[in-house]
């Protein structure tokens, strides 16, 4: 006890030293935790490239089920032409005799018409994958919605081509240029392959919809050049489908819409999910 304050003294307490961790185990557990991250990420890359291949056999499957009768078939394309003639939409005979004739032109037509879609949609794809790793659910769900709808359609109401119709005149660009790609004569299936394609699968332009696809999940993250690039796509896209005489102005509009459908729904989906559960009082 002092003799100052009166107050009893509390015995020392030993020093304790807090273990602490070496650059080495430090380093040891960064680089664990970094490879977890990574096999997380492979994982789950794999899952996703599994998931739609999965939807793609499907939606290949079902076009080989789909109605192929050429007679109901151009009597939907007769009343789809009907209805762009009353509203001043159909360009499709003067757009195909005007470009498809033109070698020069018909040949990166082609191209376009059968490679551009399987190279493009797809890397966006990955690129919302990998780099707006927040962003990408709503992106795949939105297109495989959209998608579902453009098969449905397809099954439903099989409506044939241009270059279907008897008596039209129209130049089939794809069939013209075969020679010079990999394509065949039978939609923008490859060579030898054209019994597997569903050739009435005009309505809606799933071109065109993957085009608004495209423009729509790259729009956030581009500037002015790349979304003048994004516009491009999808105005290029659509003069290509009509120009090599594969669809109607109708179908690009239809394919179009199927997408902004598909873009809606997977953003209700996208707000059901961060919106708070009720609390349960």
């Amino acid at each position: 006890m002092s003799t100052i304050t009166g107050r009893q003294h509390q015995p020392a307490r030993p020093a304790t030293v807090s273990p602490r961790r070496g650059p080495g185990v430090r380093a040891q557990a960064g680089h664990l935790g970094g490879a977890v991250l990574r096999r997380l990420r492979i994982a789950r890359g794999i899952h996703e490239i599994a998931l739609l291949a999965t939807l793609w056999v499907f939606y290949s499957l079902s076009r080989l089920v789909a109605a192929n009768d050429l007679v109901p078939a151009r009597g939907r394309a007769t009343d789809v032409l009907h209805l762009e003639k009353l509203a001043h939409l159909d360009i499709e005979a003067w757009l195909n005799h005007a470009l498809a004739p033109v070698t020069e032109i018909a040949v990166p037509m082609s191209f376009w018409y059968a490679t551009l879609h399987y190279l493009i949609t797809p890397s966006v794809l990955a690129f919302v994958y990998f780099r707006h790793r927040s962003d990408y659910a709503r992106a795949r769900n939105a297109i495989v919605i959209g998608s579902a709808i453009g098969l449905v359609c397809y099954l439903l109401l099989p409506t044939a081509p241009p270059r279907l119709m008897p008596g039209s005149g129209y130049l089939d660009a794809l069939s013209r240029t075969a020679s010079f790609g990999w394509w065949g004569g039978d939609a923008s299936a490859p060579a030898g392959l054209g019994h597997i394609t569903n050739e009435l699968a005009a309505m809606p332009s799933l071109h065109v919809g993957w085009a608004v696809w495209v423009a729509w999940a790259m729009w956030r993250y581009a500037g002015v050049a790349g979304r003048a690039l994004c516009c491009a796509y999808v105005a290029g896209t659509c003069l290509v489908v009509i120009a090599t005489g594969n669809h109607w102005v109708l179908d690009a509009v239809a394919g179009a819409l199927v997408i902004v459908a598909g873009i809606a729904i997977s953003g209700r989906l996208a707000g059901r999910r961060l919106r708070p559960a009720p609390s349960s009082a």
